[in-house]
């Protein structure tokens, strides 16, 4: 009898021997893995007016690191979320600007959001037929058949004219948290067996407010709450254009296709945990440290664990310390300067001083520990995925919708992104890749 197991472990072990590439290739011919140097600058591959990422200056002929900046259409992000009011949720404002270009007044932001309302629907029975049909545990994976599935009640799925596209993509905004929370009460009943609620989006709610009642059983949150959220969706929904998901975006909507292919492909990256994923390994590492280090104000402690975490010796044994260190970032991630003092609020609210107090004593200790560990180029400080799973935590998220949740963010910054790339460009994203394989047939 044929054993199927087998055979692919060995077909693997021929495909990893010819598919196997040396390090020193990549030195020779100056190829940067991943795109990306050994200080994390990125290779230049487009130009775009969306956002922007400083994370160094010129000081005196020199290039020195800097506190990090992030900019959505010529504002700095924190001056965006300082300049709302105290209780003024303002994700619906900043899409708005991430995809027009421009702030919108008040009578342009009011139109937007009815317009929005006006899309926080799905097709008839399409919860029932589609979402429900086959419920998982991967809600990446159930949103992305749901947004494929959506291009076959749309009429003008394959027109990719821009006043079509943006449509679509306004559209996609207001319905991936229904798509989100939806799969994951499918999953939660057909496969955790509790029960089962679909409440309707609020048309007077705002996307936050609606994400929460949705996902809540008696519908009831507190302002805090949604403010918290709202300030998160903010945060997540764009970072430079730079980032896995992003490019996939501008490399598919560059082939001319359409726009909930562009969007599931985006899915399909993010999904990834190397990009998306970041803040549920963060999760699952406080929980390992709340088991072994029981007192959480005690830095000696914390400081022995964290050293067995970097030395492979505890959690995943792969010697990371998550939410620690971006790509980009090196003296500080403005997300999680603006993010902390939210998060700080909420824990007040919801009595988790003591987990608050792990997450600054870790947010101390660890950047030193990694310093004297690692051979680093620039410095390590924590990123926003470091906060924002304990913020969901709090706010009873479950952590099936983590990434989910970046993705409700950041649909906002995919859709500005595959506009840009239909309105300015008309090339199809080609890269070049060297040939280093042996002549065999000379």
């Amino acid at each position: 009898m044929h054993n199927s197991y087998n055979y692919i472990r060995k077909q693997e072990t021929i495909l990893r021997k010819n598919d196997k590439i040396e390090a020193k290739l990549y030195e020779d011919y100056n190829v940067n893995k991943g795109l990306r140097d050994k200080n994390g600058k990125g290779v230049l591959t487009g130009l775009t007016n969306i956002s922007k990422i400083i994370s160094s200056k010129a000081e005196d002929g020199k290039t020195v690191p800097c506190d990090g900046e992030l900019w959505y259409r010529g504002y700095r992000v924190e001056n965006l979320i300082n300049g709302l009011g105290k209780d003024e949720l303002g994700f619906e404002k900043i899409a708005y600007l991430l995809l027009m270009g421009e702030m919108p007044d008040e009578e342009e932001l009011t139109q937007f959001k009815e317009y929005l309302t006006l899309c926080r629907t799905l097709p008839t029975n399409f919860t029932r037929d589609v979402i429900m049909k086959a419920p998982s545990r991967d809600i990446m994976n159930s949103m992305t058949r749901s947004i494929l599935t959506l291009a076959s009640y749309d009429p003008k799925a394959t027109d990719t004219s821009a006043t079509n596209s943006l449509r679509q993509c306004m559209q996609l905004i207001s319905e991936f948290p229904m798509l989100a929370v939806y799969a994951y009460h499918a999953y939660n009943h057909y496969e955790n067996d509790q029960s089962m609620y679909i409440h309707r989006p609020d048309p007077k709610l705002s996307t936050a407010e609606n994400f929460l009642m949705m996902l809540r059983a008696g519908k009831e949150y507190e302002p805090v709450e949604a403010k918290v959220l709202d300030t998160a969706l903010i945060l997540h929904m764009e970072h430079g254009g730079g980032n896995n998901s992003t490019f996939t975006t501008r490399v598919v909507t560059s082939s001319g296709s359409d726009t909930f292919s562009t969007i599931a492909a985006a899915m399909s990256s993010l999904k990834g945990p190397k990009h998306g994923g970041a803040n549920i390994k963060v999760m699952e590492m406080i929980q390992d440290i709340k088991e072994h280090v029981p007192n959480y104000s005690d830095k000696g402690a914390i400081r022995d664990y964290l050293r067995l975490i970097l030395d492979k010796e505890a959690f995943d044994k792969k010697g990371l310390i998550y939410g620690m260190g971006h790509a980009i970032y090196s003296l500080s991630d403005p997300r999680e300067r603006v993010f902390k003092s939210y998060v700080e609020r909420l824990a007040v609210a919801k009595k988790r001083d003591d987990d608050l107090q792990l997450y600054k004593n870790i947010e101390e200790i660890a950047p030193e520990l990694i310093a004297e560990k690692r051979k680093i180029y620039k410095g390590v400080s924590p990123n926003v995925d470091f906060y924002s799973g304990f913020v969901y935590d709090m706010l009873g998220i479950p952590m099936e919708l983590y990434t989910a949740m970046f993705a409700i963010a950041r649909i906002a910054g995919w859709s500005a992104h595959r506009m840009e790339e239909l309105v300015c460009m008309d090339k199809i994203i080609r890269p070049a890749y060297m040939s280093v394989m042996k002549d065999i047939d000379d």
